[in-house]
């Protein structure tokens, strides 16, 4: 089973930085105010990212 897909949607990325802080396994980090995928590899699937990103703007796809 290969590693989850992770979206991020720019123009909907406002830069509040919640996924970051709640992903267990730092897969994301901020660039300025947009939130970018740094380690894909490390993602575990968990969806804390998409489920409280207040803005829709990351999409997790499990392949």
């Amino acid at each position: 089973m290969s590693s989850p897909r992770l979206e991020i949607i720019e123009r909907y990325c406002k830069g509040c930085s919640i996924c970051v802080e709640f992903c267990p396994t730092h897969v994301l980090e901020m660039d300025g105010f947009l939130a970018t995928v740094v380690r894909p590899e490390a993602c575990i699937g968990c969806m804390q990212c998409e489920l409280r990103c207040p803005d829709f703007a990351i999409k997790v796809y499990k392949e």
